[in-house]
Formats: structure tokens, sequence, C-alpha cells
């Protein structure tokens, strides 16, 4: 059996899962996610713990198990507590600013670029260099996350574009003569 999937997921107070034959929702005080699920994994509510099984000794339903508890442990933690991805802007003229469910980019092209947030997911600018995305979906955050940054990707030479905040960027040495 997947070691994953052998882990139960103790559920926080304020959230509550329900499940049905085909779908299991998680309700939390950031909000609501539902995820459809095959026939291959038993989830059960035990005094407030998750947890998992294969229903059959088959490989795609040992792996099943694994992913459905992930998934399902991550929307539990996003209806709790949500999720964030922080993203800096490195470059003379590099500006970010956040209007409504607009992302306003300012990244030394010659025309600005306007990100649209999909819904659940909103953005912050505390600084003309900072961007906060959050969200409750780990998905949505991590996708949109990934769209921002693919406007400049950070390059090689200089580090200059968009970048996680905890990313490391390895600066190339130029050539020589």
């Amino acid at each position: 059996m997947s070691r994953v999937g052998k882990m139960p997921i103790p559920l926080p107070s304020g959230v509550d899962v329900t499940i049905t034959a085909d779908k299991i929702s998680v309700n939390g005080p950031q909000g609501a996610l539902s995820l459809p699920l095959t026939g291959q994994v038993i989830v059960k509510n035990e005094n407030n713990t998750l947890t998992f099984a294969p229903t059959d000794e088959t490989r795609e339903a040992n792996a099943m198990s694994g992913t459905v508890r992930a998934l399902v442990n991550n929307m539990v933690n996003g209806c709790s507590k949500g999720f964030e991805k922080k993203l800096s802007l490195v470059g003379v003229g590099f500006r970010a600013q956040a209007q409504g469910d607009k992302l306003n980019l300012s990244l030394g092209f010659s025309h600005p670029v306007v990100h649209q947030m999909p819904d659940g997911v909103k953005c912050e600018t505390p600084s003309q260099t900072e961007i906060i995305i959050k969200g409750i979906d780990r998905q949505k955050v991590g996708q949109v996350a990934a769209e921002v940054r693919s406007y400049r990707p950070p390059e090689p030479y200089k580090g200059k574009g968009v970048r996680y905040v905890d990313e490391v960027v390895v600066i190339k040495e130029t050539k020589k003569k």
C-alpha cells in the first residue's frame, strides 16, 4: 500500500467533510472545495480523522489511494488556512499593481501586461516589486503564480525578471574575450 495513502488526515476544528459515493466535499472557514472520487479508493471519516484505503490490491488502486489522500489533504489545508505564493520583481522599472481581480505588470515591454485572476484566487501587492497570490485551491494558486512568472522568467546573466521569493537564480559568467 502507498506510504502516503496510509497516513490519516486529522481534521482541524471548523472543517467538515462530506463523503458520497462519487465525490468528497470539504467546507471550512476559508471556503469549500470538492473532488470527484473514482471507485478505486475507500474514504472513511472516523473520529474527525480521514483514512484512505485502496479497494483492491492492484497497482493503480494503490497509487490512487496516495494521490487522493494528498489532494484531500491539500483541500483540508486550503479550507482551513489557505495557500499563498510570493513573487518578487527584479529589474529596473519592473512594477506590479493589483486592481480588483486584475494584476497590472510593467516588465520592460513596450506594453503593460494585464493578468486576469481566476475565480477563487486573489492577488496583493504590498510594494511595487512584491506580489502575493492567495487562494484555497493549491493547484490554482500555483498555476497563477507560474503564469505570472512566465511573462518574464529570470534571465541567467543579470537575474532580472519575475521570480519566486525563495527561488535561487544561478548567475552565469559573461563571455570572455
